[in-house]
């Protein structure tokens, strides 16, 4: 690919990217402004996937995010955004796809199901106590009619889905019984059974927005640790959870798409099972060792990495400074160790200075 040479140019607005309605006007529902870039965000980001050298440091600015109202449980779990209108908090929360109750918690824009009453309290009754979905007569036509204007974004599209394979488990019992559910040999085949038809489901769901929307890739929610450490070990994880994520991942990959975990915790000790699952990305909170993983497994998994955090009170110059910094200390191997620049929280400055320092740095 010509590697064209940085110009201010680029920092011309020529539109607004396509935005979907964020859950409460939080985290995403700021306007992103489209610039006069030599490729596309949604380009720069598949360069980096594939390991072949991106123009720039991606950011999560480059993403579009689809949690459709199609889909049930981001209806439940208060996280909508789709092209549709934004959910009040009166209509959030309710039954998911699974008819599971969730009950919506203003205080933290989010839900939970009530805990001390499981649906399942064995894994081996689950075929005659949880009645799968008819994925077919969900309202795909609405799908279409609110959100196939995606289909013209520019940055990487990408569908989330809530409530994974162990979450999933875990909403049908509560985490107790889950967790011990994954490690008790009574169980454990059942368990198999329950996740494989799990993934039948989740790879139907996929054909059907892959019929809707051109796709760059999948968001798959599956939590495996608290703030101190994973839920389950390495050994327990590759045995019972990372062969479905596998499944899924695949099944993302054989459609031309990459595969980004959402996975919640100090989740290090896991990271192999994500590189034997075959997972693209994965975002980790800030009490990961980020760099010890990009270091050790970079090559193989894309991470996020956040810019420095500065005072509200940082000058233009400061932020330019510690943009600089922050390139110059990844530029040599991010072809090789490529990740996404966290733009989530930090000063929105950051982001037009690390696209200029590292547009600079790649050329």
């Amino acid at each position: 690919m010509n590697r064209v040479p940085f110009s201010e140019d680029e920092f011309k607005v020529i539109g607004e990217h396509i935005n979907t309605t964020s859950f409460g006007g939080r985290f995403f529902g700021r306007s992103v402004p489209k610039y006069n870039t030599p490729i596309t965000p949604k380009e720069n980001l598949a360069l980096c996937v594939k390991r072949e050298k991106p123009l720039w440091f991606p950011s999560s600015s480059d993403f579009c995010n689809l949690e459709s109202r199609t889909n049930l449980d981001h209806v439940a779990r208060a996280e909508v955004m789709d092209m549709g209108p934004p959910y009040k908090d009166e209509e959030k929360g309710g039954k998911d796809l699974f008819g599971i109750d969730w009950v919506y918690v203003p205080t933290v824009g989010g839900s939970m199901v009530q805990p001390g009453n499981p649906t399942l309290l064995d894994v081996n009754d689950w075929p005659e106590v949880i009645k799968f979905p008819d994925i077919d007569a969900l309202d795909w036509d609405e799908c279409r009619r609110l959100n196939s204007v995606l289909n013209e974004s520019t940055r990487s599209l990408h569908v989330t889905f809530q409530n994974g394979i162990f979450e999933r488990l875990i909403s049908f019992m509560d985490f107790e019984n889950a967790a011990l559910a994954l490690i008790d040999e009574d169980q454990q085949d059942a368990v198999h059974a329950l996740f494989t038809k799990l993934c039948e489901m989740y790879e139907s769901m996929i054909d059907h927005y892959l019929d809707i929307l051109k796709l760059d890739g999948i968001v798959f929610h599956d939590d495996w640790g608290s703030q101190r450490a994973p839920f389950f070990s390495l050994d327990v994880c590759l045995e019972m959870v990372a062969p479905y994520i596998k499944r899924i991942a695949d099944y993302c990959h054989s459609k031309g798409m990459w595969f980004q975990q959402h996975c919640c915790g100090k989740n290090e000790l896991l990271v192999p099972a994500m590189i034997y699952a075959g997972v693209d990305m994965w975002y980790p909170q800030t009490m990961n060792d980020v760099n010890m993983l990009r270091d050790k497994y970079g090559d193989k998994i894309m991470f996020s990495i956040a810019p420095p955090a500065l005072g509200p009170d940082a000058s233009d110059a400061d932020v330019e400074a510690a943009a600089d910094a922050f390139v110059q200390k990844y530029a040599a191997d991010f072809a090789e160790k490529p990740f996404v620049v966290s733009s989530f929280f930090g000063d929105p400055r950051f982001t037009k200075a690390i696209y200029k320092y590292s547009r600079i740095a790649l050329a």
